[in-house]
Parts: C-alpha cells; sequence; structure tokens
C-alpha cells in the first residue's frame, strides 16, 4: 500500500473517531477541525559522533536529506495551511521542501514556547505540519490534549504524530512511521 493512501487512511479514521465524540458533529458544523502532522527534524550530520564533537546546529544528513523529501512526497496531495519549524538548520531543511511544494512560507516559532504554538494551531482551522525536535513533538502533542506515547530515541526520525482538534477542544490521535524505519537503538 502507498504511503499517501496509508495518510489519508488515518486522517479519515481520526476524523471518524472524533465525530463519534458526543456533541461533536454540531461542533464540526460551526467550525472545521485543526489536523497537526507533528515530526521530528530528519537524520542530522553529526549522528553518531561523541558527544563532545556534535555540532550546536548541524545541518542534515543525506539520508536526512532523502528523508525531507519522502516527507514532501508523502504530503504531497494534503492541503496545508501551514509548516511550521523552530529555527535551526535541521528543522527548517527538513520542512522545506514540503513548504515549498505546497508554496507556503515556513512560519518560525519559539521551542521554548510550545503553548503559544498550541493555542495558534488550535486557533487556526486546516491542515498544520509542525517540524520540531525530540522534546518538543511529544511536548506539543500533549499541549493540543492528545497522548505523545514513549519518549522519541536519540536516532528516531521515523515517527509521526496526526493530531486532531475538533471545536471545542476535544481531540483524537495517530502515530505512523514513514520513511527509513527506526529499529531501536544498538
Amino acid at each position: 500500500m502507498r504511503r499517501r493512501n496509508v495518510d489519508t487512511m488515518v486522517l479519515s479514521a481520526l476524523l471518524a473517531l472524533a465525530l463519534l465524540i458526543p456533541g461533536a458533529e454540531a461542533l464540526c458544523a460551526q467550525d472545521g477541525p485543526v489536523f497537526v502532522y507533528v515530526v521530528r527534524h530528519a537524520e542530522r550530520a553529526d549522528d553518531g559522533l561523541a558527544p563532545d564533537r556534535m555540532l550546536d546546529d548541524p545541518p542534515l544528513s543525506e539520508a536526512g536529506r532523502a528523508r525531507a523529501r519522502q516527507l514532501a512526497e508523502l504530503l504531497r496531495g494534503v492541503d496545508l495551511t501551514g509548516v511550521h519549524s523552530t529555527d535551526y538548520e535541521r528543522t527548517r531543511s527538513t520542512a522545506q521542501p514540503l513548504s515549498a511544494a505546497h508554496g507556503l512560507e515556513l512560519e518560525i516559532y519559539d521551542a521554548g514556547d510550545i503553548g503559544a504554538l498550541a493555542e495558534r494551531l488550535r486557533a487556526s482551522p486546516g491542515t498544520h505540519v509542525v517540524v520540531g525536535h525530540s522534546n518538543t513533538g511529544p511536548a506539543l502533542v500533549e499541549a493540543l490534549g492528545a497522548e505523545p506515547g514513549s519518549p522519541i530515541d536519540a536516532l528516531e526520525y521515523d515517527r509521526v504524530y496526526v493530531v486532531v482538534v475538533l471545536p471545542g477542544g476535544a481531540t483524537g490521535s495517530a502515530v505512523f512511521r514513514y520513511g527509513s524505519p527506526y529499529r531501536g537503538t544498538p
């Protein structure tokens, strides 16, 4: 099955589940739901180096650039409202192919104020992609009212959260994987 079809099925299933929440039908008639894809930046060029040799703001590796292109392809058919990134080379580079493919300006958010980003997203019906980090991604999922699950491992880059926020605040979420699979810590 093609990844884009999996993406469409995930969104459809989430919306269907969200509509089972009592009162959700009336809420959806007032305003549209907010869909948020939350991803971690792709592979860093300094992955595998000793901590004292890691860069402050590393670029993406070739595998990371390939994953960024895969993300853009995965979401090619999705009508995006916004693409959001922290102000780091690796996050901007992960989001850039996606924002370019959709003709959207990349919106930079403050990684230190996830609550403000969550509030902005809740107030912006449509579909958003947020590129962040191993700590900011789960924090955003939680700030939106969904369960982030287990922490993201150091070399885990394939996790995508899909969070649906209905008008009134009811949420649903799912996780899927894309690109080269993460196989756990060595």
